[in-house]
């Protein structure tokens, strides 16, 4: 039960009593005073009608409600239906009875009020009491005409004759009075008589015509009797004659008091009769009075009846309830604390158990809430140490099947692994040695581990990635670890040591072309002498055949010394690269003046530049700088110069984020030569790999050394078109991209070149 709806139950178990009590109350003062019934009885009847109509009002709403919940088959609503008529037939039975019973009482007891031997004794008495008066006040009148007789006949209207005819007649006080009733002589038993109350000109008309008037006085109100001022009073009338003093007329009032005995008998027989006729008249009135005091009783026991089922009920039912709704909550996944009742019954019991059942419940979903958070929580520290890792993850299960593979896999490898998780490795094209390799070391490692190899193992591998028309493109090395994972998974990390493989052939061939320089540069000098002093002290002794074979043969050492000299001395420059020196520099103003030394292949259409304006500042070394640019557009001429329509084009550009910040300034060389095979393409770099008959292969070794050197990047690309038979190569290319810039107020400068030769 709500707490509005406790509270209704009280106002309304309030309002029955005390509408109770006012009708018990209303009830017994009717019965008790009949005069305030009988004014208000109206009221009242209306009164009883409104609470009648308003308890039946609210006795229906109760039922229809009752009666919906019952339709809506809501849960415990039967069973308040059911304790609601056994409650209700327990008060309105003996209501019922109790009201048939009344209702034959009070009908007949207010008919026997109004029996006809009453109201012919009380109208008797009334004739009686009345007849009785009468008589007293004629007597009266008699008598105070004959005294006013005898007096006028004698004249004698002294105050002390007044005394002695006041004591004659018993009476209250004797007056004379004169022809307009003015008061001539009072005599009186006390002295608070001796102004008498003064007669009306119709009393004294009257008293002339007939010679003396009576009348009953003080017998209209009910403190008559308490009081003691009900009396009789005679006016006689004394004409004047001729032995009269003045000649006018006057007259005698005599006063006499009734006795109390008397006017209370009268009163009480009068106030009998008016009260019995006016219950005569409101009899129906009366009897619908407590017919209907009688059914509203009954209406409220019907009522305490209804209301006490519903309480009850609803005691005996709430906890049912409240496990229902409990349950109805649990089965949504609500597991809050869940309602107890207070009482100490089995039911109350029961639904304290349920509550903490749901408790433990809720508990045990908070701890595995928050296991699954911290797994999720895990798994996404585990995901984005993954994501962000350089080295390729990929995790298979115990089918040997992908499971999860990082972006440092796919990038590795080229190949979009991670479209291939729930597959074998061995289907993703291009890796099917490569996986076989691999599930073959962890085949060893698991029959046969070597010592250090109890949790991992570790190997390289070659693998030969594929371009994007099927060709094979690079050869990848890749240093693999291999572990186990539990439930039978397998976890395979690896990194690309290409580029470290790379640096460490380049280390080597400089320590090699370090050695080689300082070992054959040496003797190349001592060689050349010699052989130049032995032309010149034998050139004279020999003549003919002798001397040019011999012109020759020194020739031939002499351009090989030189030859020889030339290596050496590349070897020494790729060997003893000097550290750059870095200032702020203008990539276009260097860009314009190497080209300068290319004018015949500007002038003939073969050398192109397009300098893009207001090129930021970079730090860099002029001097090496100016050797990169060299030797990339010397290359780019040297591929294009079996091609009459060879060209080559030298580019700057500024590279910017999609926020327009400044990401990189970059150089291109471009030409539409044979572009590089792809065997060389990635091995560009290293020294002694070349495609020209006659080079050294160091050029591009020495371009890429001084690029490591001011931090940019080196990209090689061959330039393709799509044509009937497939991608055809048109050209190569050559980026430089610097991200190392000056300050905005640094003024560039560019070394000229006799500077550059002296630094």
């Amino acid at each position: 039960m709500t707490k509005a709806s406790r509270w209704a139950w009280i106002v309304s178990l309030v309002a029955v009593t005390g509408a109770g009590l006012v009708l018990v109350f209303l009830l017994s003062l009717a019965t008790n005073s009949r005069g305030l019934y009988e004014r208000h009885y109206v009221w009242l009847f209306w009164v009883n009608v409104v609470v009648a109509v308003l308890l039946v009002l609210v006795i229906g709403i109760a039922g229809v409600r009752l009666l919906l919940r019952v339709r809506r088959g809501k849960f415990g609503s039967r069973l308040l239906l059911r304790l609601a008529a056994v409650f209700a037939m327990v008060g309105v039975v003996p209501g019922l009875l109790i009201y048939a019973v009344s209702y034959q009482f009070v009908s007949r007891s207010i008919e026997t009020w109004f029996d006809v031997k009453v109201e012919g004794a009380l109208d008797a008495g009334l004739s009686l009491g009345r007849g009785t008066l009468d008589a007293q006040v004629n007597d009266l009148a008699s008598k105070t005409r004959l005294a006013a007789e005898r007096l006028n006949d004698s004249g004698n209207t002294a105050p002390l004759a007044l005394e002695r005819l006041r004591e004659q007649l018993s009476a209250q006080e004797v007056s004379l009075l004169g022809a307009n009733g003015q008061v001539l002589l009072t005599a009186a038993r006390s002295a608070a008589s001796l102004a008498p109350e003064r007669p009306n000109a119709g009393q004294l008309r009257q008293a002339r015509l007939t010679r003396v008037v009576g009348q009953l006085e003080g017998l209209d109100e009910d403190s008559t009797a308490v009081s003691g001022t009900a009396r009789v009073r005679a006016l006689a009338y004394m004409p004047s004659g001729s032995f009269a003093l003045n000649g006018e007329d006057r007259y005698l009032v005599v006063t006499q008091l009734l006795p109390a005995a008397m006017v209370s008998n009268a009163l009480a027989v009068q106030a009998a009769y008016r009260e019995y006729q006016q219950r005569s008249l409101a009899r129906d009135g009366l009897r619908r009075m407590y017919i209907g005091t009688l059914t509203l009783t009954l209406i409220l026991a019907v009522f305490g009846a209804l209301l006490l089922a519903v309480t009850l009920g609803n005691q005996l039912a709430r906890p049912l309830l409240v496990l229902a709704e409990g349950v109805r909550q649990v089965a949504r996944g609500d597991l809050t604390r869940k309602q107890v009742l207070s009482s100490r019954d089995e039911l109350s019991g029961l639904t304290r158990s349920f509550a903490d059942m749901t408790e433990q419940l809720s508990e045990a979903r908070s701890l595995v809430h928050r296991s699954l958070t911290q797994l999720e929580s895990a798994r996404t520290n585990l995901q984005t140490i993954l994501d962000n890792l350089t080295a390729g993850v990929i995790v298979f299960d115990r089918n040997g099947h992908i499971d999860t593979v990082n972006p440092g896999a796919t990038r590795i490898l080229r190949l979009p692994v991670s479209a291939y998780r729930g597959r074998l490795l061995e289907e993703v094209p291009g890796l099917q040695e490569f996986a076989r390799a691999v599930a073959e070391r962890f085949d060893l490692h698991r029959a046969s581990p070597e010592a250090g190899e109890r949790d991992h193992w570790q190997d390289a591998f070659d693998l030969q990635t594929t371009s994007v028309s099927g060709r094979e493109n690079d050869k990848v090395t890749l240093l693999v670890r291999g572990a186990s994972m539990p439930l039978e998974g397998r976890l395979m990390v690896f990194d690309d040591i290409t580029e470290v493989v790379s640096a460490q052939r380049a280390a080597a061939w400089s320590e090699v072309a370090r050695r080689l320089a300082h070992e054959i540069k040496n003797p190349l000098t001592p060689i050349q002498l010699s052989a130049e002093r032995l032309q010149h002290k034998l050139s004279s002794k020999l003549e003919g055949l002798d001397q040019a074979m011999l012109a020759r043969s020194v020739a031939t050492i002499v351009n090989q010394v030189q030859a020889m000299k030339t290596l050496v001395n590349e070897f020494r420059d790729y060997a003893r690269l000097p550290a750059a020196r870095l200032q702020a520099l203008d990539l276009n103003a260097l860009a314009a003046e190497v080209l300068t030394l290319y004018a015949t292949a500007q002038e003939s259409g073969r050398l192109h530049a397009e300098l893009t304006p207001d090129l930021p500042a970079i730090v860099g070394d002029v001097t090496q700088l100016r050797q990169v640019i060299h030797n990339l557009v010397q290359n780019a001429l040297d591929a294009i110069a079996d091609h009459a329509d060879g060209r080559v084009n030298l580019r700057t550009e500024v590279a910017r984020t999609e926020q327009g910040e400044l990401r990189a300034v970059r150089l291109q060389v471009l030409d539409n030569g044979p572009g590089f095979p792809e065997k060389v393409l990635k091995r560009a770099f290293e020294p002694y790999v070349t495609t020209k008959t006659k080079g050294t292969g160091l050029g591009l070794a020495v371009v890429k050394k001084i690029a490591d050197e001011h931090g940019a990047r080196i990209r090689l690309a061959n330039l393709s078109e799509t044509g009937a038979e497939g991608p055809v190569i048109r050209g190569a290319q050559v980026s430089l991209s610097f991200s190392k810039f000056a300050p905005a107020e640094t003024t560039p400068a560019v070394v000229s070149t006799a500077e550059a030769r002296a630094h």
